[in-house]
């Protein structure tokens, strides 16, 4: 019998632009730097602009329209991430979908007795490793600013307690130079070298500008420093609709695109081909509350949006989902996690982070992290799609069914049914009388005991040796123990 071609699976997504929408925020992105401009603080960076064709006209830096075009054609279309152990885990590119926590909250809902408590550098040490062992988690971020570490010392403190926690590839922020000159000290002992370190890239630098049109000079330096490295950085503005951006999404993703591409113009005047994540930070400054919601619809309808652009551009891109504004875990989390978790895999957004976050970004929660990694499970097996085949479509097991019989002890049924259906690991389909044997639990005692367990049972690679005594002697240069 002649092989016959498969019939091709459907995988839905999503756009939430036209092409002649694109090319209107494209234009008037191109149109605000050209002609309303930016304040650049950073000195090397304002040298490197005008040196470049950029000119100072009324207090600002305005940039031409072929500068922009050069950098977004010079900017790699994919961005291999390396887990710390050197193995390819995390290529960030078109179709592919990742996703991690968020960084820098000020509490966290101690998982043992269920406290909103300050972060500490334990808990980011063990939010690190329970990530490692959420199958979903593809990458580790802080989740946290720890309390009890100085404050000048705490984003090399977070560095250091994630790559203890987790081999999983990391996202990290810093304060200044110094922080990112002992991150990069660090990490270069962990992969084993400076050129290890470039070929393997294991980490990506999260920085920001200040919505709107503001480039603080350390924050442009800590973006400088990457691009001399060869260090992977995102540079996601937030101009949140009503606060730092305007009211109207359009108007907040054609400021936030020109911001988000002078970042990447910089990268590429300093080192041309570094890796840069495109994308921005759109969630809405409630008038009501005045909080920057993370459940806002706003906030995934500008990531499909913005990724449209990034398409366009043919860049890798930033998100965010899996977040939520509730103060506890319970069924508005649930809703809103679970809506931007879809919108980021039918956008196809590469990188999304801020999973697990409660409380509008404030709180960090065990549990959000593992009822997140089971809604990603279930989005996922929906956006696979369905497979139509000989083996699917399943003729004999049709044609030997009794009528009004049933499929449940057909070989077809005993064959397949491990792969054809999705499989639970967190909601309950128990019947009633066993869910009350078993303690009557909800989702979020269920979250609790799975995350306890991972913690408990899930091993995490050591260090090398030669990263924990460069660790120790950072952090004795620092005034450390």
């Amino acid at each position: 019998m002649t092989r016959q071609i498969p019939v091709s699976t459907l995988h839905p997504t999503m756009r939430m632009l036209s092409d002649e929408q694109v090319q209107a925020i494209h234009h008037t992105s191109l149109d605000i730097l050209s002609q309303t401009g930016i304040v650049m603080k950073n000195q090397d960076a304002r040298q490197l602009l005008l040196d470049a064709g950029a000119w100072e006209s009324e207090g600002r830096i305005k940039l031409p329209e072929y500068l922009v075009m050069d950098a977004i054609a010079a900017a790699p279309s994919r961005i291999p991430m390396y887990n710390r152990l050197g193995e390819l885990t995390m290529p960030l590119e078109a179709g592919k979908v990742f996703f991690g926590p968020g960084s820098d909250c000020i509490f966290t809902m101690d998982v043992e007795t269920g406290e909103r408590r300050k972060t500490t550098a334990g808990d980011i040490r063990r939010i690190a490793h329970l990530c490692d062992g959420l199958e979903q988690m593809d990458f580790i971020m802080s989740m946290g600013n720890p309390s009890d570490v100085p404050a000048l010392d705490i984003y090399v403190h977070e560095f250091i307690s994630m790559i203890e926690g987790s081999v999983k590839p990391n996202v990290y922020t810093a304060n200044n130079r110094a922080d990112m000159e002992d991150i990069y000290r660090i990490a270069c002992a962990v992969a084993g070298g400076e050129t290890a370190l470039r070929e393997k890239p294991f980490m990506m630098l999260y920085a920001e500008s200040i919505s709107p049109l503001l480039y603080p000079e350390e924050s442009v330096d800590k973006l400088l420093f990457c691009a001399e490295k060869g260090i992977p950085v995102t540079y996601p503005p937030s101009p949140n609709t009503g606060g730092g951006g305007p009211i109207t999404l359009a108007g907040a993703l054609a400021l936030g695109n020109a911001e988000c591409l002078v970042g990447l113009v910089l990268t590429q005047l300093v080192r041309r081909g570094t890796p840069f994540l495109y994308g921005m930070n759109t969630a809405a400054l409630d008038m009501k509350s005045a909080i920057v919601s993370y459940g806002a619809p706003e906030w995934p309808a500008g990531m499909a949006a913005w990724c449209d652009v990034a398409r366009y551009y043919e860049l890798p891109t930033w998100g965010a989902a899996g977040a939520t504004d509730s103060k506890v875990v319970d069924a508005q989390a649930g809703i809103e996690a679970a809506i931007s978790i879809m919108a980021a895999f039918l956008a196809r957004c590469n990188l999304v982070h801020d999973v697990g976050y409660i409380e509008y970004g404030t709180t960090s929660s065990m549990e959000m992290l593992v009822i997140a990694d089971e809604i990603i499970r279930d989005v996922r097996f929906i956006l696979d799609g369905i497979e139509v085949s000989e083996r699917t479509l399943a003729r004999e097991a049709i044609h030997r069914v009794q009528p009004g019989g049933g499929f449940l002890a057909d070989d077809h049924t005993l064959d397949n049914w491990k792969w054809a259906q999705w499989r639970p690991r967190l909601i309950d389909r128990s019947r009633y009388d066993r869910w009350v044997e078993q303690g009557s639990q909800d989702m979020t005692a269920r979250a609790n005991a799975r995350a306890q367990q991972i913690l408990k049972e899930h091993e995490v690679p050591p260090l090398p040796e030669e990263a924990k005594k460069v660790i120790a002697d950072v952090l004795k240069a620092r005034g450390g123990d």
